[in-house]
């Protein structure tokens, strides 16, 4: 004969919480099984037909049946399990974080996970959860503006963020700077191009076909880029694009700004620049080139056409710099948002 065992009674309660807790399609599998063994008992049913019903075994009935007649509903959930023991202790977590907050020795900048697992005999992988835990990266390096020595510093940045937000009447704000060293580089093999679950692909070795320099000025109200390419930056070169730019807005009073490049403050661009009223010259303060709008432009332009760019000569290079300050110009010059809240 079936095993039936006392049958469960059920207050409303708990019947209506094991009801819910059956036909919950996001409750782990475990509990919603644990739950139907209790309704099928209340209902009578024997052991082997809660076996049959639920493809469980008698055992599973038994110690489910065991633990709600003990602890009702809260019964059914897990018991708490300390696990095994941990290997390391708190002063190996220690020793841990103090190695990589530490400058290591060997000749070495910073430290790498594998090392720090080696110099002190764990694992990469515990290595790794302290540091996670502890929100260190040994690896990674972050990059801050270091403070203006210029004693100056606040009247230069005011200026130039004055003529950033408030331009005076009719007049034409340009950010120049030179992009120097621009290396026309091409590999020793062809290029195998992207293709179906393959990356473009490139030789490590390569030879060098010369260097270009990029002078260029954005007129920051309009975002539009002018820009042409030298040999050599040095003053001569320096002072022949202020003339371009010069020329090329006749009626515009220009304010250009520039950092302190000793090329930007040679005697003949001063020399020039006095000489006509309506170019007038602001320098950002000393170690403050990032105040000079026309970076963010070289920076997007590294990222479209130096990066992991091929070129067979340095005509080719100068080409493509050109054919880009096209295409920028007609479809993406527009003003850089300002986003600065503070004071």
């Amino acid at each position: 004969m079936a095993r039936i065992g006392q049958i469960i009674s059920l207050n409303d309660s708990e019947k209506q919480e094991l009801l819910v807790m059956s036909r919950a399609s996001k409750l782990e599998h475990r509990y919603v099984q644990r739950a139907k063994i209790i309704l099928l008992s209340s209902e009578g049913k024997s052991y082997i037909e809660i076996q049959e019903l639920l493809q469980i075994t008698p055992m599973v009935v038994a110690k489910w049946r065991n633990r709600f007649s003990l602890d009702r509903v809260k019964g059914l959930k897990d018991k708490y399990r300390s696990g095994k023991p941990s290997k390391y202790t708190e002063y190996d977590k220690k020793r841990v974080i103090h190695l990589a907050c530490s400058k290591p020795k060997g000749g070495y900048t910073k430290w790498t996970q594998r090392r720090i697992a080696e110099k002190l005999g764990m694992s990469q992988g515990k290595v790794q959860t302290i540091l996670a835990n502890d929100i260190l990266k040994p690896h990674k390096t972050e990059y801050w503006c270091g403070k203006s020595t210029d004693p100056e510093f606040e009247t230069k940045m005011l200026d130039v963020v004055g003529l950033y937000l408030n331009p005076p009447e009719n007049a034409l704000v340009l950010s120049v700077d030179e992009k120097t060293q621009i290396q026309a580089l091409d590999r020793t093999q062809p290029e195998l191009p992207m293709k179906s679950g393959l990356n473009r692909r490139l030789t490590n070795t390569y030879k060098r076909h010369g260097t270009v320099s990029l002078l260029a000025a954005l007129s920051v109200h309009k975002g539009k880029i002018t820009a042409r390419t030298v040999d050599r930056n040095n003053h001569v070169a320096f002072l022949s694009f202020l003339k371009h730019l010069y020329r090329k807005y006749p009626r515009k009073e220009l304010h250009i700004i520039v950092d302190n490049l000793s090329v930007h403050k040679h005697i003949k661009v001063k020399e020039w620049v006095e000489s006509k009223k309506r170019l007038h010259i602001h320098y950002t303060p000393t170690y403050s080139s990032w105040l000079n709008q026309i970076e963010i432009w070289f920076g997007i332009m590294s990222r479209d056409v130096l990066k992991d760019g091929v070129w067979h000569s340095k005509k080719q290079l100068v080409s493509q710099i050109m054919e880009y300050l096209e295409t920028y110009n007609k479809e993406r010059a527009k003003p850089f948002s300002w986003t600065y809240k503070g004071k």
